[in-house]
């Protein structure tokens, strides 16, 4: 396994990571995800530690709370071999408390979080969302006093627009609160956005990307094709609306390029989108999830080869879209691209 550093941190994170969204489903999202009870998921933390996964990614919302209290039972007696990472800020009730990045809400949420993995820190604690309704300072300034409580060692934010997470590290710089090292991101094949202007960002402000569902919530598993109807225990049958659109042709497209490179390679097609990914600037660590035990050595076949220039080339050919305005012209505009070359 290949570890590397998470943006400007010296946490090493290995390339993949495991994202226990599977863990005790519940929901009418989590049930479709997976139901994993805390056996289960004590024999998949035994293969992902086998295979040199020790990063591990929750969620206080992942079905209301019970995937940390899965997590927690199934890392329990090997606390200092794994690292945990886990989100707050969605709201977990109804109530006006039970949302948001109030430093009140925080502290409980983090107090709360810890109750649930049985432990008394978190390796890396993630802002779910941006709350607009919050002050950046109060916000920082609480995730600053927790890392100095010991209760997190370093934080990040996930699904942040750039200038939120570009305001968020200039409030940090000015009054020297710990800052963002990692950012959460959807990024596929299938769903290339990440690189307009988060990827660039984060590779000046040099914050890691997490990458959320690289499968493209399921559809680059080679499962789903052109003129077939959608399995039928796909989960996409219940869950399609919660993730991100998909253009049907694209990714048929795509899925025709990636069968033509495993017929080259002797790998799977979801092997192939994962490694791609790891080919690509500021990617840090790609999240897998795995219902069970096939499903998640499979996905650990993505590591430890690589593609061929050739085939990444393909692979960016048939996957690329067109930027929207401001950032097409410093793809398509010689004088553009000269003052801002792309990085990828």
């Amino acid at each position: 396994m290949e570890y590397r550093n998470l943006g400007a941190s010296g946490l090493r994170v290995p390339v993949l990571s495991f994202g226990a969204g599977t863990f005790a489903g519940s929901g009418p999202l989590f049930s479709a995800w997976g139901s994993t009870d805390a056996a289960e998921a004590r024999r998949l933390v035994d293969i992902c530690l086998e295979a040199g996964v020790n990063l591990f990614d929750t969620a206080d919302v992942y079905s209301a709370g019970a995937s940390e209290q899965v997590l927690g039972q199934a890392i329990r007696g090997r606390r200092d071999a794994v690292l945990i990472s886990t989100k707050t800020a969605l709201p977990m009730g109804d109530g006006p408390a039970d949302w948001g990045s109030s430093r009140s809400r925080l502290i409980r949420s983090v107090d709360a979080v810890l109750q649930r993995l049985g432990t008394d820190y978190i390796d890396l604690l993630q802002l779910h969302a941006f709350d607009a309704s919050t002050p950046i300072e109060e916000v920082l300034s609480t995730l600053d006093n927790l890392v100095k409580a010991g209760k997190i060692r370093y934080i990040g934010a996930s699904n942040f627009a750039g200038w939120e997470l570009m305001k968020s590290l200039a409030v940090s710089e000015k009054h020297a609160y710990v800052r963002h090292v990692a950012h959460q991101v959807y990024y596929s094949l299938a769903g290339r956005d990440y690189e307009w202007e988060l990827m660039p960002l984060g590779h000046d402000q040099n914050v890691g990307a997490l990458v959320w569902s690289p499968l493209a919530w399921g559809r680059l598993t080679g499962k789903i094709r052109r003129g077939q109807p959608l399995p039928e225990k796909s989960r996409l049958h219940e869950t399609a609306s919660f993730g991100p659109p998909v253009d049907d042709e694209t990714l048929f497209d795509i899925v025709d390029v990636l069968d033509e490179i495993a017929g080259e390679t002797g790998k799977s097609v979801p092997q192939i989108a994962l490694n791609w990914l790891l080919s690509r600037p500021t990617v840090a660590s790609v999240i897998i999830g795995a219902r069970n035990e096939e499903q998640l050595r499979q996905n650990l076949g993505a590591v430890g080869w690589t593609l061929s220039k050739e085939q990444i080339e393909r692979l960016d050919k048939v996957s690329e879209t067109t930027a929207p305005y401001p950032y097409f012209p410093y793809r398509r505009q010689e004088g553009f691209a000269r003052l801002n070359p792309p990085l990828v």
